[in-house]
């Protein structure tokens, strides 16, 4: 509960229009897109520019109020959920791009203009932000940015934090600063851009960025791969990669996942072969057509049963909307879904796909798996009723053994999903005690109240899923 006078002060930094502590209103922002983490906050803020972030943040400190920044709510490691109670602070003032520079390549930006808002606009200009959440409709850059967000074009392009050049910074005791720039070199000191990048809103928030563009693709292409033996669909993936060839897309779907898309998306997905890959690849039209005809000889060698190039770009658009609906697809066959990402070496994706079925199998839990296999980012899918507490139990066990399986074979716990509250339990494999003491350490450099996003990504917690609800 905010006190009166802490509320009446807010009030009067951002108007009675942006403030909001009813029940019915707390309870929108009291969850995101990650089952099992409702928790409500005590006030939405949202503040219309970074002054009164600063205001917001430099009163919340004085009073040890537990912060949450908070874009669509898209994520999935509960992120953006308010275990501890506090402020979530709002971002959905910060609607604007600020400025294109094609001399310099770059977009400046607010946090919450939604990543595919950003994406058109540059477009329009001949110009091209690669990074693509699955949830790029909605999603919001700010959210990528405190994600380290990937996206289907990871394989070739990157992921947001190789096109993050600047921010502008609110930090924990008020004060504002800017990092980077336009500037293609810049040694200047620690590179604290890359240190926010990925932090999860644990070290300050985001009120503005400067993003890299790179031209636009002169053409793009697409392929559909089908197969009737997983391991072969795994093997053609590592033999696209050893002969030298980086697509812009390499995305895997199992056959439980392929029949829950068909049935949402309605394109006419074959759905009695056991996997298929989605291929696409961009650039100056005489390579793009190269590099197709040769992934298109790899796949037939490695058992595809039929290789099929996209005819017309509404029909390579519609292939890959389906793929980025999967979760939408998924999640409409059992009260609760889980979506999670593990990451392992390109040459592993075979053993990692065949150890999360026999493990599901093993837990009798139903996991569809999809991803980026390209680059090694799977994303086991379980369809499950949080309600069914053995069956939940069965789920947890299986997706702790999914992780030390990923780290085993030379992964880690979370590809571009992040840590959240969600895999907090599990950071220890990848990092160690000793790593977690030094995130630790810069954390209480940066926070030493602990207000910004308390109970995310090291809290020191039983080493088991953690639900914390008021």
């Amino acid at each position: 509960m905010i006190q009166e006078h802490i509320k009446k002060e807010l009030l009067e930094i951002v108007g009675k229009e942006n403030f909001q502590d009813s029940k019915t209103s707390l309870l929108t922002y009291s969850y995101d897109a990650t089952p099992g983490f409702q928790s409500l906050p005590d006030a939405v803020v949202s503040p219309r520019n970074s002054e009164e972030v600063a205001k917001i943040v430099k009163l919340c400190n004085e009073h040890n109020i537990p912060i949450v920044p908070r874009g669509s709510g898209t994520n999935l490691c509960a992120g953006t959920t308010p275990l501890h109670g506090g402020i979530v602070l709002l971002m959905k003032h910060f609607n604007r791009i600020l400025e294109i520079d094609e001399e310099n390549l770059t977009v400046r930006t607010q946090p919450g203009v939604i990543t595919q808002t950003l994406i058109e606009t540059i477009e329009q200009r001949g110009l091209f932000y690669p990074p693509d959440p699955s949830s790029m409709k909605i999603s919001q850059i700010g959210g990528n940015i405190n994600e380290n967000s990937g996206g289907l074009r990871g394989l070739k392009y990157g992921v947001t934090r190789d096109y993050v050049m600047g921010l502008e910074i609110v930090l924990p005791n008020g004060e504002i600063i800017r990092t980077g720039g336009k500037l293609a070199k810049d040694v200047a000191g620690y590179d604290l851009t890359r240190l926010f990048v990925g932090s999860e809103g644990t070290l300050g928030i985001v009120t503005e960025a400067t993003l890299k563009l790179v031209p636009k693709p002169e053409t793009k292409k697409t392929m559909l791969v089908l197969y009737q033996d997983l391991d072969a669909a795994a093997r053609s993936v590592s033999a696209i990669i050893a002969n030298r060839i980086i697509p812009a897309t390499l995305e895997f779907l199992d056959q439980p996942t392929l029949k829950a898309v068909e049935d949402f998306a309605q394109i006419g997905l074959p759905t009695n072969v056991k996997a298929v890959l989605l291929i696409e690849q961009d650039g100056i039209e005489s390579v793009v057509n190269k590099d197709m005809e040769l992934i298109a000889t790899i796949c037939r060698e490695n058992d595809a049963v039929e290789v099929t190039l996209a005819k017309s770009s509404e029909e390579a658009d519609a292939l890959t909307t389906a793929r980025r609906s999967a979760l939408s697809a998924l999640s409409r066959l059992r009260p609760t879904t889980i979506l999670e990402d593990a990451t392992v070496p390109r040459s592993e994706i075979a053993k990692m796909v065949s150890a999360i079925q026999e493990i599901s199998e093993r837990h009798q839990v139903t996991i569809c798996t999809f991803g980026h296999a390209g680059d090694g980012n799977l994303h086991p899918t379980c369809l499950t009723d949080i309600r069914d507490k053995d069956e939940m139990k069965r789920v947890e066990n299986a997706f702790e053994e999914i992780f030390h399986k990923a780290i085993e074979l030379g992964g880690t716990i979370t590809g571009e999903h992040g840590v959240g509250a969600m895999k907090l339990p599990y950071l220890h494999l990848k990092v160690g005690e000793a790593g977690i003491d030094v995130m630790r350490n810069i954390k209480q450099a940066f926070d030493p109240n602990n207000i910004m996003n308390p109970g995310k990504v090291f809290e020191e917690l039983e080493r088991k899923r953690v639900v914390v609800q008021k």
